[in-house]
């Protein structure tokens, strides 16, 4: 049962709601240090999942190996794409009601909402720790940062950020499904090392949130799909070798 999925899902779209009909009571100073309390959230909770680690340099060649494909493949400039496809149909179907906000940049505060809530390595991370494991933690705790989250884009962008909460429900629930088959392929050690590699995304989605440093996340991805083969080689291989 995806239940990390839905309540997130419902987070986005419950913020959204609050944040289109209140949005002129939050001043920008709320909306901003809110940020800041975000990103010192999203690294707690990174730094919660790294001490699991059970293969440090296995995680650590994902990390770097997986980051090097990304952005020799430029998957953020992909998934930038992909959500501006997604744009179009909901910019179609709601016009921008804010007035003060010039149309272009309507639409890229758009883009932007739909890659925080629907390709987020904290989104994927939780996806597939939910399939795989059960635990709902990731998800969940994603999901009270998410409703504050989609509150403050709501105060800008109006009732248009709840339905957002439509393609990140389809694009999570293809991810729980998926990692509901890998799961049997998998060993406690490689589940351990595949939550420290979503702990340091995590850790790099809270200094982006906090403006700190802008980690380039959505090409640190392929990170995700690389760690567990590499940790079962690690024990299976190298391991033995070097010993």
């Amino acid at each position: 049962m995806p239940i990390g999925v839905i309540i997130n899902v419902l987070s986005v779209a419950i913020g959204g709601i609050v944040g289109a009909a209140a949005g002129e009571k939050f001043s920008d100073k709320f909306k901003s240090e809110l940020n800041l309390v975000f990103g010192a959230c999203s690294m707690g909770i990174g730094i919660n999942s790294i001490i699991l680690m059970k293969n440090m340099p296995a995680v650590i060649f994902a990390v770097v190996l997986g980051t090097s494909i990304g952005l020799l493949i430029h998957l953020g400039d992909k998934i930038n794409q992909a959500a501006l496809l997604l744009e179009k149909p909901i910019n179609r179907l709601f016009k921008n009601m804010n007035r003060k906000m010039p149309e272009k940049e309507f639409q890229a505060l758009l883009v932007t909402a739909l890659v925080l809530f629907c390709a987020s390595g904290t989104g994927i991370y939780g996806c597939l720790d939910s399939g795989m494991t059960g635990d709902h933690s990731i998800l969940i705790s994603k999901s009270i940062l998410d409703l504050f989250t989609a509150l403050v884009f709501a105060c800008s962008l109006g009732y248009v950020t709840t339905i957002i909460a439509v393609p990140q429900f389809i694009i999570f629930l293809i991810l729980f499904l998926c990692a509901k088959i890998i799961f049997p392929l998998t060993t406690p050690d490689m589940i351990a090392d595949f939550k420290a590699c979503g702990g340091i995304l995590m850790i790099a989605t809270g200094f982006r949130i906090a403006k700190i440093k802008m980690f380039p996340i959505a090409d640190m991805l392929p990170a995700m799909i690389l760690v567990m083969p590499c940790s079962q080689l690690w024990c299976t291989v190298l391991i033995p070798l070097l010993s």
